[in-house]
């Protein structure tokens, strides 16, 4: 009898402990704001600047600002909790400037070839509430990457992996968009 009401109770304070989770698969944003507006993506990477260790995987990758700009408005209308739209009746506004495209070495095989590199694209990104004119909060050096085989079964091409790390990015900025602040 006491083994059962033991049982009993141990069963009952899994299920109190596993129900008060408090896990949602809800939106944090303030019911306040239901639209968004996107600027296009100003693209700040500085290809003038003199080539030096730190800098000798940096490149410039063209039009780049606008498909992050495609890919981030892309990733709000399939997320939902924020809906794209014109600047004059947007709740919020998402400005963004790309700064930096990396291509990095990650491993190199027996004859020193590159068999993997990191693609990172890196922005400065701000989110402003359109009504209030007040900055809600900024971001700078926010980054976006994915990695990627050259060679064997795994490999892709260097576009496949910027379409990859352009997912990875919009993914991130919706995320930090749209949970609690």
């Amino acid at each position: 009898m006491k083994k059962n009401i033991i049982l009993l109770s141990s069963f009952f304070l899994g299920f109190v402990l596993i129900a008060g989770c408090g896990y949602t698969t809800r939106s944090m944003i303030s019911s306040k704001f239901r639209t968004i507006y996107i600027t296009p993506f100003v693209n700040k990477i500085d290809i003038s600047r003199e080539g030096d260790a730190e800098s000798k995987y940096k490149l410039y990758y063209p039009m780049i600002e606008t498909d992050v700009t495609r890919y981030v408005t892309d990733k709000y209308l399939f997320d939902g909790n924020l809906k794209p739209t014109k600047e004059e009746t947007a709740d919020l506004i998402l400005k963004g400037e790309v700064v930096e495209f990396r291509k990095d070495p990650l491993r190199y095989d027996d004859s020193d070839n590159v068999t993997e590199y990191r693609i990172s694209l890196v922005v400065n990104i701000s989110l402003i509430d359109a009504k209030e004119k007040k900055l809600v909060w900024q971001e700078d050096r926010f980054t976006g990457d994915t990695t990627y085989f050259t060679t064997g079964s795994q490999a892709k091409t260097e576009n496949a992996a910027i379409v990859d790390a352009l997912s990875d990015l919009s993914r991130r900025i919706v995320e930090r968009t749209v949970e609690q602040w």
